[in-house]
């Protein structure tokens, strides 16, 4: 299995041809390097993460030792801490109880009053670039609105913004494949900092509530669906890393794609109503997650190979984007795109809970740079983050 591989720059550049060879070779692939089975398939995906006899974790009803796993080392233990307490790495009842509570925050409603709010900030960030002249659509535009968006919900005051970035980058170091001990110093760094400085606001809104999220999670009145103060940590940093990563990924991979497809940025740029198919499709085009992970908690069987309990399954979202037998002419980007089921944002219990806002932030951005930047082009060819599962850019230089 040559051509997948997941450290190699040339792959990282562009994993896709190595996709479409791990879809001809069959629906399921051991991979022998981060001992996982890899499903290439959109339909084999798309009906693995509905399956309840897999999880993403298996500690609700197994041990390490039951499971035929490795306890995760001691020095490792505060990311572990933080991590496994966040909705994301849970399983009912608990996903259940967390998920209710935080969905509460994410209802249409609710998300569709922020509208103003995330296109005021939008129009604002692009207007300091046209101003200068150009920049770094990363570091000017991409990173600052979803942060700003998903610290103004969960109220953590503007004073206090700046580390956020930095800490959720060191933490989700450690969902790439087979992290070295240097990028879980580095996780375990920021899990402790972060976690202490959110111990710190939500004794702060204890003393005085205010009208955000931490506030409404502390003030759970229903003593069933009542939060830790660990579970009410770890979901504030899920949803901080989970609320903004795919949306700075997808916002540079996207400009990038566009910047590499002229006809397609020249139709969009004369007609703005293709704002919100284009965003499906640039999700789908070079997609910001590209794996998933799930433990097999009970034995499954796919096309004739039985995965036995205690094997972990990673579902490549980036090649069931790309599966032919769903996606006409996969490899061509295509604004108009109409039938686009992305798995891009997961699906089952585990769908993305911030998707509507995620969708929000996107059409903000980019109808921002359509208006107020028609002239936006590529000033550099951009370096490639160095990772696999979280796909991105070091940053992406534009002028006008």
């Amino acid at each position: 299995m040559a051509a997948f591989d997941p450290w190699d720059p040339d792959f990282l550049a562009d994993p896709y041809p190595a996709y479409a060879e791990l879809r001809a070779r069959g629906r399921v692939q051991y991979f022998e390097p981060t001992n996982q089975w890899l499903v290439p398939h959109h339909a084999d995906v798309s009906a693995l993460l509905r399956d309840r006899r897999l999880g993403r974790t298996y500690q609700h009803r197994f041990t390490h030792e039951d499971f035929g796993r490795t306890a995760p080392p001691p020095e490792h233990e505060p990311f572990h801490t933080l991590n496994d307490h966040g909705m994301l790495d849970l399983e009912p009842p608990d996903h259940t109880r967390i998920r209710r509570l935080v969905s509460k925050a994410f209802t249409p409603r609710t998300v569709e009053r922020l509208r103003p709010y995330v296109a005021k900030l939008a129009g604002e960030l692009v207007d300091g670039l046209v101003e200068a002249g150009g920049g770094d659509l990363l570091k000017d535009v991409a990173e600052p609105l979803p942060v700003a968006v998903i610290a103004e919900m969960l109220g953590i005051p503007e004073a206090d913004r700046a580390p956020l970035r930095p800490w959720s980058a060191d933490i989700c170091g450690m969902y790439e494949l087979n992290p070295s001990e240097e990028t879980a110093a580095r996780a375990v760094r920021a899990s402790v900092e972060f976690s202490e400085y959110l111990l710190q606001l939500i004794a702060e809104r204890r003393a005085e509530p205010g009208d955000d999220l931490i506030s409404g999670l502390i003030e759970a009145h229903d003593e069933g669906d009542r939060l830790t103060e660990q579970e009410m940590i770890s979901t504030a940093v899920l949803l901080l890393n989970a609320g903004h990563e795919a949306t700075v990924n997808a916002t540079v991979n996207g400009w990038y794609a566009l910047f590499r497809n002229p006809a397609q940025l020249a139709a969009l740029r004369a007609d703005h109503s293709l704002v919100p198919t284009a965003i499906e499709e640039l999700m789908r085009y070079d997609t910001p997650l590209q794996l998933f992970e799930r433990w097999v908690l009970d034995e499954v069987e796919i096309d004739g190979t039985t995965i036995a309990r205690g094997a972990e399954i990673a579902m490549l979202f980036g090649s069931a984007n790309h599966d032919p037998a769903v996606f006409r002419d996969p490899g061509h980007l295509d604004l108009t795109r109409g039938d686009n089921p992305h798995i891009s944002f997961s699906a089952g219990i585990h769908y993305c809970i911030g998707a509507p806002l995620a969708r929000i932030e996107l059409a903000a951005s980019m109808t921002a740079l359509l208006d107020r930047a028609p002239t936006l082009s590529l000033a550099a060819e951009p370096e490639r983050k160095p990772n696999f599962v979280i796909r991105g850019l070091e940053g992406l230089r534009v002028a006008l």
